[in-house]
């Protein structure tokens, strides 16, 4: 029983600490955060697969599956995160660039139609 108690004396203080620093963060930074977090979550997944060459027990197995599934979900919904926060800044640019070259457009048609008036 001893030797449980430290494992999960750790794990206590680090879920505290954890909340305690996600807490303080900001909304603006947190799309960022998300995204950065990435690496995170992917040693998160290979510490899963270093610690099933250990497991032997059947509640190991079970913990070492929903890690596994934990730690993937979270990798892939850092990357979705990721994706959507690339999407907003790639279609503001679309939309400015588009407006632009709508009045280039405008602006080229205006000019070949007095060109066109112009000779005849």
């Amino acid at each position: 029983m001893s030797e449980l108690v430290t494992p999960i004396t750790l794990f206590v203080l680090a879920l505290l600490i954890g909340v305690e620093v996600i807490g303080k963060v900001p909304a603006t930074l947190h799309t960022p955060l998300m995204s950065g977090a990435n690496s995170i979550h992917g040693i998160v997944i290979v510490g899963v697969i270093i610690v099933a060459s250990q497991a032997h027990t059947p509640l190991a197995y079970v913990f070492i599956f929903l890690a596994a599934v934990l730690g993937t979900m979270n990798v892939v919904g850092g990357y979705v995160v990721t994706d959507r926060m690339l999407e907003m800044f790639k279609s503001a640019k679309t939309s400015r660039k588009s407006k632009s070259e709508k009045a280039e457009t405008a602006a080229d048609a205006a000019q070949t139609g007095q060109t066109a008036q112009g000779a005849k």
